[in-house]
């Protein structure tokens, strides 16, 4: 990226929205950030507001308006605005689907409408549903096993048809179990690794779903964003209107995670070495198992991941310790 963009970050409030804001502001390019605080904080975007470079619009991508005034302007969009979490879908399914389905569609009609060079959105390993292919390859899905699956699934739909129809460059970059630096540990639907962190320091017993066998690729919040820089950069005609597994390409069952952040948190306090977990049952959506290939990614977009689960968790867990104490 030799030259400076101006990019729109939907979510850009939220956890791996504001580490996109944080990176491109880095690199020079102008960035305005849509949110509307739903699951996103105001203090992940504070450092950013004295920044000239730096445009905040409060507002909801389910009003098509709010969606055409982000998007004045901008060279790329990074979509990254969803509800997510697969027990919240459950539990509000319609919420989910005005977000993710509405909100989604609003932001393709926006962006065709400005004439944005590309359009690259969160998509989800979630797609991949009741499929027990491993490792996951992007053209070979099952069927969705929650609402929220479903949303992310129309998604890749629409900016397929879109593309077609169009003409308009879309990337859908399916997260595998993101995590890292700003990730929420409180609330209802707190991903399990901020969570655990969470109890772990409080010397508090996390809550493992099911015997602590079921497996993911977890994926460190860098290479996330190395995904996200690639997607805008390439000028491959043949890497553009598709979708990418955005992970590491690794398995860890929730046992080794557990063990992982205990070794890296006793460094900072012996005594979560101590910590027992506690067993529940498995929760109602959840796929077994899940690993990425990340050939696809690697040979049209030449992504190569820097961090392992392993490596992410020392960053991650130094992170947690200066910021939840």
């Amino acid at each position: 990226m030799n030259n400076n963009y101006k990019i729109l970050i939907t979510g850009g409030a939220g956890f791996i929205g504001s580490n996109l804001c944080e990176h491109f502001l880095a690199k020079g390019h102008q960035i305005v950030c849509l949110d509307n605080f739903a699951t996103g904080h105001k203090h992940n975007i504070a450092p950013f507001l004295e920044n000239s470079n730096f445009t905040f619009i409060e507002g909801d991508i389910r009003n098509l308006e709010t969606c055409k005034l982000a998007v004045n302007g901008v060279d790329y969009v990074l979509h990254q605005a969803a509800l997510g979490s697969v027990p919240r879908s459950l539990k509000d399914p319609i919420t989910s689907n005005e977000v993710n389905v509405s909100g989604f569609l609003n932001m393709l009609v926006a962006a065709k409408d400005a004439n944005v060079k590309r359009f690259i959105y969160a998509a989800s390993s979630s797609t991949y549903g009741d499929s027990e292919n491993l490792p996951k390859v992007e053209e070979v899905i099952g069927k969705p096993l929650s609402p929220y699956a479903i949303t992310k699934y129309v998604n890749e739909l629409y900016a397929d048809i879109f593309s077609k129809s169009y003409g308009i460059e879309t990337i859908g970059l399916r997260y595998f179990n993101v995590f890292g630096r700003r990730q929420d540990p409180n609330g209802a639907y707190a991903a399990v690794i901020p969570l655990f962190v969470k109890k772990f320091m409080n010397h508090e017993s996390p809550v493992i779903n099911g015997d602590g066998n079921y497996s993911r690729d977890f994926t460190y919040i860098d290479n996330v964003i190395q995904m996200n820089e690639l997607a805008i950069s390439t000028r491959n005609p043949g890497a553009v209107n598709t979708v990418y597994n955005t992970a590491y390409g690794d398995r860890t069952t929730l046992k080794q995670l557990v063990q992982l952040l205990k070794d890296n948190l006793a460094h900072f306090d012996p005594k979560i070495a101590e910590v027992k977990v506690v067993h529940g049952p498995n929760r109602a959506g959840d796929i077994p198992h899940s690993l990425a290939s990340i050939q696809k990614a690697k040979a049209n977009l030449g992504y190569n991941p820097k961090f392992s689960i392993a490596q992410g968790i020392k960053e991650a867990v130094s992170w947690y310790w200066e910021n939840l104490k």
